[in-house]
């Protein structure tokens, strides 16, 4: 083999990598596990188990990943409907669906065993999570905005999961957590929907709460986001973590309201974005409150 050709070779292994770590979605796999190893932290404290930490971690990446393969290789035709989604392994061809399909059921399967290895539980609600994303909530979207309430229940999984993978004990903590988590997705996922509500209906999803961009969405953006001022309490009044940690959630909690007030008032796809933005810091800020409160 030539020079030349080795080198062919060898860019085209880097590509095809390249497009198969493309194909795991790290962003949104890295914020679906930051809330799972939040958890883990809280549920475990004082004292970690490092080792089952990481294998907890490692699984859960491969989990989520493998969820994020599926709903790609599920939607990949309507994929190149999109701006967001056309140049995503799948639909420039970068990656053959048979080649995808085969990598997210070998890092899926190795993921549940990984989280089996931990406790029973946590394997159960994993491969629950996986499921419903992939095979419930991917084909609803283009149904109606069932497909949000459905697609809440894996996303605010995570959390409740890495509470069992840290006590193997399933009660009123870990539903504190999943709930927190569960109506967080609304406003989240709703501010997601209205500032990319023309690439959507490319793709026939319909995920706004009522008819469009209009009040009616707003008001319900704000019902659900009204939800985290009593829940971010209940960690405190479980004595999960403390009082400092609670009036952070507090705080945040009310920024979070006032920019759904603010999209409200505006009905604009730029109250939607910061509500957008507001969202991806509201969840972290709170969870690593709750975590530097336990510790």
């Amino acid at each position: 083999m030539s020079t030349t050709q080795n080198i062919s070779v060898k860019l085209g292994l880097i590509n095809k990598i390249k497009s198969y770590v493309q194909l795991l979605k790290l962003r949104l796999t890295f914020l679906v596990v930051f809330s799972a190893a939040m958890a883990y932290v809280m549920g475990s404290s004082p004292t970690i188990n490092y080792s089952t930490f990481i294998s907890f971690i490692i699984g859960a990446i491969l989990i989520t990943g493998s969820a994020n393969i599926f709903n790609q290789i599920i939607e990949k035709d309507l994929d190149k409907l999109m701006s967001r989604t056309q140049n995503r392994p799948l639909p420039l061809g970068e990656v053959e669906p048979k080649e995808a399909l085969v990598f997210a059921i070998l890092i899926g399967i190795t993921g549940l065993m990984m989280h089996l290895n931990i406790n029973l539980i946590t394997a159960l609600f994993s491969l629950l999570s996986l499921v419903l994303y992939a095979f419930v909530y991917t084909p609803l979207k283009r149904i109606g905005t069932v497909a949000v309430f459905v697609g809440a229940i894996p996303g605010a999984l995570p959390p409740m999961i890495g509470w069992l993978a840290a006590t193997n004990e399933f009660g009123v903590e870990p539903g504190i957590l999943f709930a927190i988590q569960f109506f967080w997705q609304f406003p989240h996922f709703w501010a997601i929907a209205w500032v990319l509500d023309e690439d959507y209906k490319k793709a026939g999803f319909k995920l706004l709460p009522a008819k469009g961009k209009d009040l009616s969405s707003a008001i319900k953006i704000m019902i659900y986001t009204l939800f985290l001022l009593p829940l971010c309490w209940a960690p405190y009044y479980l004595k999960m973590t403390g009082i400092n940690s609670a009036f952070v959630a507090l705080v945040c909690g009310i920024l979070f309201l006032a920019q759904t007030f603010n999209l409200m008032r505006k009905i604009s796809d730029k109250a939607a974005l910061q509500l957008m933005f507001g969202s991806f810091f509201y969840l972290p800020i709170v969870q690593i409150a709750y975590v530097l409160d336990k510790v």
